[in-house]
């Protein structure tokens, strides 16, 4: 719970209740289905946590994909990059990504209006099953798979293949991947499996955001590339060339403490898919 100095906004889009609040401790956040998703005080580090990793794990990302990402944050981090000439954000709320633009533009800081960047508002599923395109970088900023909500067919095999078939050869996918708490691992446990179906390099990957108040999931999927591969130096390295230095959160130390996931954690994942497969849920089947 928190303490709300302003409502800025709330009501209730065709897919979710937005709400936007000023508050003391995390200053502006944006609540959507009367969770936080995003935080002034923090939301660089989720965003930083999403992004880097898999694009400076690609040698040239040009062509980018996000499902989700309203706020544009994810925009801002992607066009840090060089290379990119060709950036897609498909977010089904157009509302929703209104509201983000009018009352959080500190979270895009201009990539809306980037000539790289074409902003689309329709199923990103349906995008992609109906496009051919294929991508270097594909990214799934989408809220959690609740049973009601319009991302939950964005969480299946049968998606996470139509994502696979869109890659281009040496693409990487990252996704942010729910709790990473022991108590609440179940749906980062299924995502993790449910990609192994169609990678064959599936990486968990999490760290702690103070206004989610736990160890928050990442997951970063390839066919060739292994993120656990890539040291200290060399990420530093990267960030250097690409003249990236801008970053507060994210660099070559925490690259690799955000892949060094506990014994506990690795336990479970293994533990989780067994039960998983027990239940015969979407996800899996």
């Amino acid at each position: 719970m928190h303490g709300v100095d302003k409502y800025v906004f709330s009501g209730k889009t065709a897919f979710q209740e937005v709400e936007i609040i000023d508050t003391e401790f995390f200053g502006r956040c944006l609540v959507l289905d009367g969770k936080i998703q995003s935080a002034q005080f923090d939301e660089h580090i989720y965003h930083e946590t999403l992004i880097h990793p898999a694009m400076l794990l690609h040698n040239e990302p040009k062509k980018v994909f996000v499902a989700g990402g309203g706020e544009g944050a994810v925009l801002r981090e992607i066009l840090k990059h060089p290379s990119v000439e060709r950036l897609v954000m498909v977010d089904i709320d157009q509302e929703a990504v209104s509201l983000c633009r009018e009352y959080l533009p500190q979270w895009s800081q201009g990539a809306f209006d980037n000539a790289k960047v074409e902003v689309l508002h329709m199923d990103a599923r349906k995008y992609l099953e109906d496009n051919p395109e294929k991508w270097d970088v594909i990214f799934l900023d989408l809220p959690e798979p609740l049973d009601d909500s319009p991302c939950y067919l964005l969480f299946t095999t049968e998606f996470y293949k139509i994502v696979s078939d869109r890659l281009l050869s040496g693409g990487h996918l990252a996704l942010q991947a729910d709790n990473l708490n022991p108590r609440l691992f179940q749906c980062h446990a299924a995502i993790y499996n449910t990609l192994k179906h169609h990678f064959k390099i599936v990486e968990s990957y999490g760290t702690y955001i103070p206004s989610f108040d736990t160890k928050w999931g990442f997951i970063f999927a390839s066919q060739q590339t292994a993120a656990v591969g890539f040291n200290a130096a060399k990420i530093d390295r990267i960030l250097q060339d690409r003249d990236i230095t801008d970053l507060r959160f994210y660099d070559g130390v925490t690259h690799t403490a955000l892949f060094s996931l506990t014994k506990d954690i690795r336990s479970l994942r293994s533990r989780d898919r067994r039960i998983i497969e027990d239940n015969n849920p979407l996800f899996i089947y």
